[in-house]
């Protein structure tokens, strides 16, 4: 699976991970024979008919995915991107990984990968449909997270990325994990998440502060959290 070479670079066998997707500029060099092609994830295009917002939800959809690349055959290939730190997060089965498409550098192929909605990610509150669309759009807005984030699961491996590096916070004690939504990388295992005010919208809207809302974590599993707030 997936090595780390240093604080900012990954090297995976492409052969015994049974091919490799990665984000488009992620490749830095590689040996062997291996061949790169186009991969797109599942539920990323934006083809959602209905009304205005429905249209809305599918182009927030088609933005949560970066474009990524299927690297496949014999031979070593070496990732990193803008000098971000690494995280390599080992997937078990019947975990689930959930990380924003900006923040996922690379993983392995067999693993099923979604885009699903931030308002039903883990069981979090904000309800379905119409009603849930628009609590996720302000939501986004207001914290710098998108509406859609990337659900991996299976049996394999991720990469993330962070600006300044990472921490990794056990979830499962009495008390929630109460994380900065812009320093939120990803939640690992059996995590849901739950986005409150701490302020008045319209406090929260004047300020324009991440910390206006707040990221509640509970269940079990791992959230993963940068040194900064600074969206990549």
């Amino acid at each position: 699976m997936f090595e780390k070479v240093n604080g900012k670079v990954v090297k995976v066998d492409v052969g015994m991970a049974g091919g490799v997707v990665a984000r488009n500029g992620a490749m830095l060099f590689y040996t062997g024979d291996i061949s790169f092609a186009p991969h797109q994830i599942p539920g990323a295009a934006p083809g959602m008919g209905g009304g205005g917002i429905m249209r809305m939800a599918g182009r927030m959809m088609a933005g949560e995915h970066e474009r990524t690349m299927l690297a496949s055959g014999n031979g070593e290939v070496h990732y990193g991107f803008a000098g971000l730190e690494v995280q390599v997060v080992q997937m078990q089965p019947g975990a689930v990984l959930r990380v924003e498409a900006s923040r996922l550098l690379a993983n392995t192929a067999a693993l099923q990968s979604s885009i699903v909605s931030v308002m039903s990610s883990g069981g979090g509150g904000g309800g379905g449909g119409l009603i849930g669309a628009l609590r996720g759009a302000a939501s986004g807005a207001l914290t710098g997270q998108g509406m859609f984030t990337t659900q991996l699961s299976g049996q394999g491996a991720a990469v993330l990325l962070a600006h300044g590096g990472f921490l990794e916070l056990p979830v499962g004690g009495p008390n929630p994990i109460v994380v900065d939504p812009q320093a939120f990388v990803a939640a690992y295992g059996n995590v849901q998440t739950e986005l409150k005010t701490a302020l008045s919208w319209r406090d929260a809207v004047g300020r324009g502060s991440g910390e206006a809302m707040q990221l509640h974590c509970v269940g079990q599993g791992v959230v993963y959290v940068q040194a900064s707030e600074e969206k990549l």
